[in-house]
């Protein structure tokens, strides 16, 4: 497996940028998952929302620019809370807390019943780049599991929080590993209705064959969403 880095390295970037990656872009008449209505619509409505999206309290918790809450488009902070006032779901499970900043610009716009089951590898707390806070946990509308969901033995134990699941935001790895056992094990799931599926860092080169192999309607919001690529996926049976 060719990593980003070793990429990365082949050649020297064209332009001059805080962070760059090399990807490739292909045609779209023959891509294998087109977009549906649906999901156009909900883009669209996002990105309004999106515009009207601010974190004051979040920025306070980074403490110093950048604040990449505020970085939009460019980053995705602002794109999923209005993907979250867009689609009102109650139930939101993101795989991948990292730092907390995308589990709270979600929770800061969920709706009052609403709750998010973040998963990661690594307890929030022993993440020295966290800017989650024991507060943050204590209403229970946001819970940390510690579980490694690209092992098929999790599925059973966590399949009811899934099968109930309006949105699931994927922000794992990119080892070009992990994210193709998880949708892969998402095939197994019967979710009581079509989620919407989020993935980040779409146009990553360990990304590329992932995104373009997804026969689902999806759609490529990078514009809206995350420079390193956003997508969206209508989780329905797969054709």
């Amino acid at each position: 497996m060719v990593t980003n880095a070793q990429i990365n390295n082949l050649l020297p970037m064209p332009v001059a940028a805080r962070h760059g990656e090399y990807s490739m872009v292909f045609s779209a008449d023959d891509e294998p998952g087109r977009p549906s209505d649906r999901l156009i619509a909900l883009a669209l409505d996002a990105a309004e929302h999106a515009r009207k999206v601010s974190f004051a309290e979040l920025n306070q918790r980074i403490g110093a620019p950048p604040y990449f809450t505020e970085v939009w488009p460019g980053e995705h902070y602002r794109l999923l809370a209005g993907l979250v006032l867009a689609l009102n779901p109650k139930f939101i499970l993101e795989i991948g807390t990292g730092d907390g900043l995308s589990a709270l610009a979600m929770k800061s716009v969920l709706r009052a019943d609403g709750a998010i089951a973040t998963f990661d590898i690594i307890n929030w707390q022993n993440n020295p780049r966290t800017v989650l806070q024991n507060g943050d946990f204590e209403d229970g509308r946001l819970v940390q599991y510690q579980d490694d969901l690209s092992n098929p033995l999790m599925l059973p134990i966590y399949l009811e929080q899934f099968r109930n699941a309006d949105l699931i935001f994927v922000d794992a790895p990119k080892d070009g590993v992990f994210e193709e056992k998880l949708l892969k094990n998402l095939d197994s799931i019967p979710f009581a209705s079509k989620p919407i599926v989020v993935l980040d860092d779409i146009r990553l080169w360990n990304m590329l064959r992932l995104w373009r192999e997804i026969s689902r309607p999806k759609l490529d919001v990078t514009s809206f969403g995350h420079w390193s690529g956003t997508g969206f996926v209508e989780w329905g049976p797969n054709t």
